[in-house]
């Protein structure tokens, strides 16, 4: 009976548990995954609606359909569901859970417990967060929750705040768990340079979490006890120091952009020499800029104060930084480019959203160039340049990375193939969308437009107006992914073993995995990337 149980698919099979139970008490790490993405993508479409609420708004001057309170509301809650609900947790809490054991040739990870406790951590965050528009009036600080105002406001900054420090610790415990699993749990003659570049993504990412997340949870606290017991810690009324708070925020905060893109890179290194059919060009420089991304990341916060009166050299000190962290990425894409050249390229849809996150990507990046530009950045802090910028990085990257994620390895998890065509034809609504919605934003900042307001002059208009259009465009081409995805997953053909020809280990297991991943652990010979 056990051998048998052994053999069923994950998706079927937890101990002899049926339904909801079966999952809320599994130890499987693509379980897990699968709990994170159900969660993951129920906060991401609150996100988008709160967004789509915001654009509506900002359609035309003058007040469209809420109240210049309830519209703060609005991009705080939107902020904190999409920045610690999806992106952060996202590329990690899913596509790590489900994938990383498979490509290291692992049973699981190294503490299947301590994995569901940090999806059950996640949970308790999101609905401690969404819970503020139920008790009390929901925050109105932004997602940065900057002192003195969060710490003086009498909306439930309290709450957010509480909720943020628990996310936290989930994604602690889940940095904990892959650094472990990959340093203990790897196949038999698995080197560090014969692992999968996810991999290593996942390992430099692991490493941010573990480092940079607790300066963040301590900053959280001190805003929930400044606010409870009065000491004045950031408040200046009370001898505290507000620009102290900006400092401990963004010392885990830039650092938490790379828990979000660099994972994101590790998808698209992993897909694009499976669709070029060739070895992926400068394996050791992309492991080793995802550890320099990492470790550089801790030293560039002070570019986002440029404005706040930070000392001459300092400034030049950050720039410079900032300047330097491009360096790795740029080594990235260049091979990215280079694996591409003269490979038989096979333009399915994971390798579309690939294309896409390097197209957004550079634009991301070059506009970061931008701010951090020290003469530039006086012109465009806080505009709208810079929620252009924040968008094309986070959802351009990040976001699209996710769904390339997810459309690659799909017919694994589920064993179904969904409609190329049909995924294909979203990703050009998606991407379409994107730009229309986002584009606009970089040009009405140049223009001088002011990011977070519920109101603008004429003459931000027209933008403003192209920009909400595309928000509708965007809106359709998600709907058309998922109902193309829930179709594959209903009435889907059989993806079989490896329906995109991968090397790595991944697809060398059946489609969806035995509870185990493998029926006997691989020995590992040579390096994924081995294309003739």
């Amino acid at each position: 009976m056990g051998e048998n149980v052994q053999h069923l698919s994950f998706l079927q099979d937890n101990g002899g548990k049926k339904g909801i139970l079966a999952w809320i008490t599994t130890t499987d790490h693509k379980r897990i995954g699968l709990l994170y993405f159900y969660s993951l993508t129920v906060f991401f479409l609150m996100g988008v609606v709160l967004g789509i609420l915001m654009r509506l708004e900002l359609m035309n001057p003058g007040k469209d359909l809420v109240e210049p309170q309830t519209y703060n509301s609005l991009f705080t809650l939107h902020g904190v569901i999409m920045i610690f609900l999806f992106v952060i947790p996202g590329i990690p809490a899913v596509f790590g859970n489900i994938a990383l054991p498979l490509l290291l040739g692992a049973r699981d990870v190294a503490f299947p417990k301590l994995n569901l406790l940090s999806w059950y951590l996640y949970i308790l965050g999101a609905l401690m967060a969404l819970s503020t528009l139920l008790f009390g009036n929901a925050p109105d600080t932004g997602w940065t929750f900057y002192a003195p105002y969060s710490v003086r406001t009498g909306t439930n900054v309290t709450m957010a705040v509480l909720a943020a420090f628990i996310l936290g610790f989930s994604s602690i415990l889940t940095g904990l768990n892959f650094i472990v699993t990959i340093h203990r749990m790897r196949a038999p003659g698995m080197t560090w340079f014969r692992m999968p570049l996810f991999s290593w993504a996942l390992y430099a990412t692991a490493w941010i979490q573990l480092l940079a997340t607790p300066v963040v949870g301590i900053t959280l606290l001190m805003i929930a006890v400044e606010r409870m017991l009065g000491i004045g810690l950031f408040d200046p009324s009370l001898g505290g120091d507000p620009i102290l708070y900006q400092h401990l925020f963004w010392i885990y905060s830039h650092p938490a952009v790379y828990i979000m893109i660099l994972p994101g890179m590790g998808v698209i290194s992993e897909m694009i020499p499976v669709f070029a059919r060739r070895r992926i060009f400068g394996y050791k420089a992309i492991a080793y800029s995802s550890l320099a991304i990492a470790f550089i990341g801790y030293f560039v916060w002070g570019h986002h104060m440029f404005t706040s009166g930070m000392s001459g050299p300092a400034r030049v000190i950050f720039s410079l930084l900032t300047f330097l962290v491009a360096v790795p990425s740029a080594i990235k894409v260049f091979n990215w480019v280079a694996t591409l050249y003269g490979g038989s390229i096979d333009l399915k849809p994971p390798l579309l959203y690939a294309l896409g996150f390097i197209f957004l990507f550079l634009i991301g990046g070059l506009t970061g160039l931008v701010n951090g530009a020290l003469a530039a950045d006086v012109h465009i802090h806080d505009t709208y340049f810079v929620v252009g910028h924040f968008h094309y990085v986070m959802f351009g990257g990040t976001g699209f990375a996710f769904f390339a994620a997810l459309h690659y390895w799909f017919p694994k998890v589920y064993g179904k193939m969904y409609n190329v065509k049909h995924a294909t034809r979203a990703f050009w609504v998606l991407f379409t969308g994107f730009n229309i919605l986002y584009f606009p934003m970089l040009v009405v900042g140049m223009m001088g437009m002011p990011r977070r307001y519920y109101d603008y002059l004429p003459q931000f208009h027209i933008p403003n107006l192209i920009s909400t259009f595309g928000s509708w465009i965007v809106v359709s081409g998600l709907i058309y992914m998922i109902v193309v995805l829930i179709q594959g997953y209903r009435k889907g053909t059989p993806a079989g073993k490896n329906p995109w020809g991968g090397l790595t280990l991944d697809w060398q297991t059946d489609s969806p995995p035995i509870t185990e991943n493998f029926v006997e652990l691989p020995i590992v010979t040579e390096g994924p990337y081995e294309y003739k």
